[in-house]
């Protein structure tokens, strides 16, 4: 089993990716392999509108100058997907927003090809916000008919500096939980 994060965050190595890493701990205990993939390590256009998608169906976008196409493969071969952003003005960043848009495209007009997947979503957060971040995620892993997973809470964590959500206790134990909860819905899909 394999589960493939993507942090959204353009700081590849703050709060959104420790997050993620909390979730995938758990995972590897269970012995299920586990991926981070940076979003956000270039420009990530969005989606053109073009439906050049819908005419070649060959599960790739027709903007191919950025990381967005080895995303959507990554998401194809995972048994699991986690997204996370930090919270920008309320909402997912926009390297994020981009790779829901042409993912989500590109899964739908090729027969729902994300389809029966566990996936998760997680924030960072600096004070407010969080949640509709949170529920945009967690609308895109809905609307590709995904089993979404939760945990004992919103999964959300407060810090803003690089580290800073480590000291949310509350929050972190929630990315345990998550991990936990993932782990265990890939094991009864799996049989």
């Amino acid at each position: 089993m394999k589960v493939a994060g993507f942090n959204g965050s353009p700081r590849k190595d703050g709060n959104t990716a420790l997050m993620i890493e909390a979730v995938f701990e758990e995972l590897r205990k269970e012995g299920v392999e586990t991926e981070l993939v940076h979003v956000a390590r270039g420009p990530v256009r969005g989606c053109k509108g073009c439906l050049t998608c819908a005419k070649k169906l060959n599960r790739r976008c027709v903007v191919d100058d950025d990381i967005v196409n080895e995303c959507i493969e990554k998401m194809i071969d995972a048994d699991g997907i986690i997204l996370g952003s930090p919270t920008y003005f309320t909402d997912v960043t926009a390297e994020m927003k981009a790779l829901i848009d042409r993912a989500g495209m590109v899964s739908i007009v090729n027969g729902g090809i994300l389809k029966h997947k566990v996936g998760g979503a997680v924030t960072a957060v600096r004070r407010g916000g969080a949640i509709h971040t949170f529920d945009t995620m967690n609308h895109f892993l809905h609307y590709m008919q995904m089993f979404l997973v939760g945990a004992s809470y919103w999964n959300m964590a407060y810090g803003f500096k690089a580290g800073e959500v480590k000291e949310d206790g509350e929050g972190m134990a929630n990315m345990k939980s998550l991990g936990e909860n993932m782990a265990f819905l890939l094991r009864k899909l799996k049989g």
